[in-house]
């Protein structure tokens, strides 16, 4: 993704004046990082409810203005977007609501989307153009820290937005999340968490419960599930490190879609369980072989790469820069 204001530095306009971040962990940071460095915004706002934190976004000099307090944090922007896990959405809608300026749009970041929907929804302003929204692109790792600018790249952006929302700031909210490096698609609320409940959120459990039972076997040591990890275990743990607030939240907030596929999958596992038993080799053979085929597809899409370690050393490496 090459810099706007490289590309037209005489008539350069930002697409925000003031873009306001509330929560500045790995998705905020990122945010931040890819909109100075590709000129999207003019001034970048930072809200966290740690001191801790906000001063270590400061450190990192990711934005321009700095508060515990959100309501001063999004006071005159044109861009507000909720980087918090999606169960403190609700409350901070009541905090900024009073605040938030006629005209700017209001997004979010959330695994969930309907209910963001539900939460917001009524606190938002008339006036304000609120469209939920949810980039699909992350690490395991948490914190202002973890972000890196070129995050989003290469990676799908849903918008859910709400019947009757204004297109002119559909548009400019996809813009923005285009030139963030986005493809962007548009979605139900509903249909989106049934598609990430099985895109996302129960691989995330399944990594969770199979690391939780290796950790609670008492026939198999700590040091030998880590010395041979490489086997097919370590990937599982990537997922299982990923954030516990968030992944609560993620789970409370789309309890219909993941128990749905939970059941799903539970009914899947016991006719593997099944084949095993019974020695069925032909059902075995031909689930692997459907299954590698999607494995092929995502690459072909672009969505993974075929190099060694799954290309996560491209990932480490692109943090470490």
């Amino acid at each position: 993704m090459t810099d706007r204001k490289q590309t037209t530095p005489d008539d350069w306009r930002p697409l925000f004046e003031r873009m306001a971040l509330i929560g500045i962990g790995l998705i905020g940071s990122s945010i931040a990082q890819t909109a100075r460095q590709r000129g999207l915004v003019k001034e970048i706002a930072i809200s966290t409810r740690s001191p801790a934190t906000l001063q270590r976004a400061e450190e990192l000099e990711l934005g321009d203005f700095y508060s515990v307090d959100a309501a001063q944090a999004v006071d005159g922007a044109d861009l507000v977007i909720l980087c918090v896990p999606v169960g403190a959405n609700e409350a901070v809608a009541k905090w900024i609501s009073p605040v938030l300026k006629t005209g700017a749009i209001l997004t979010d970041v959330g695994s969930t989307k309907q209910s963001v929907v539900d939460q917001v929804s009524p606190h938002v302003p008339k006036g304000v153009h609120f469209i939920p929204g949810h980039p699909i692109a992350g690490t395991e790792q948490s914190g202002p820290d973890a972000g890196f600018p070129t995050l989003f790249d290469q990676r799908w952006c849903i918008l859910t937005p709400p019947a009757g929302t204004d297109q002119t700031a559909l548009e400019k909210l996809s813009a923005f999340w285009q030139e963030c490096g986005s493809n962007v698609d548009l979605m139900d609320p509903k249909h989106h968490d049934l598609v990430l409940a099985i895109v996302s959120h129960l691989p995330h459990l399944i990594a969770y419960n199979i690391v939780g039972t290796a950790d609670d076997l008492e026939t198999v040591t700590k040091s030998q599930v880590i010395k041979y990890s490489a086997s097919g275990f370590r990937d599982f743990t990537r997922l299982a490190a990923s954030d516990p607030t968030m992944w609560r939240d993620v789970c409370l907030n789309n309890k219909e879609a993941i128990l749905e596929m939970l059941s799903r999958f539970s009914e899947d596992l016991s006719a593997m369980q099944r084949a095993i038993r019974w020695g069925d080799g032909d059902t075995l053979f031909d689930l692997f072989t459907r299954t590698r085929g999607i494995r092929r597809s995502i690459i072909e899409a672009g969505q993974e790469t075929d190099v060694p370690d799954f290309g996560r050393h491209v990932a480490d490496t692109r943090q470490d820069d």
